[in-house]
């Protein structure tokens, strides 16, 4: 990714992002309007192995999901935060914290 893609994929993810995961494993997600769908293939081609859900039309909201689990979140998204940590916010660099130590991702 180019340091703006980068950039680009951390704002969002501090803005809208979810850090948390199902019980079993980790996950990164991501919901937002159908009207975003481009931005989110985008995300699809700069994590390899992320997944797109939706569109969803549900409570009157139209949307989609974007999803990071599993070995793309190991070894392509948790290494950007880790390197970004610093400027990443303290509310949503203690939400990863939390993930990271919930799901035991400190590889």
């Amino acid at each position: 990714m180019t340091d703006f893609e980068e950039g680009f994929l951390l704002g969002i993810l501090v803005g809208e992002g979810h850090f948390g995961g199902d019980g079993l494993q980790a996950h990164v997600t991501l919901r937002m309007h159908v009207r975003h769908e481009a931005l989110f293939h985008r995300l699809l081609a700069n994590i390899p192995g992320s997944k797109l859900y939706g569109p969803y039309h549900h409570g009157g909201r139209d949307y989609y999901q974007w999803m990071v689990r599993g070995k793309p979140l190991r070894q392509e998204l948790l290494p950007l935060l880790r390197r970004h940590f610093e400027d990443i916010d303290d509310h949503v660099r203690h939400r990863i914290m939390d993930m990271i130590e919930r799901y035991k991702l400190n590889d």
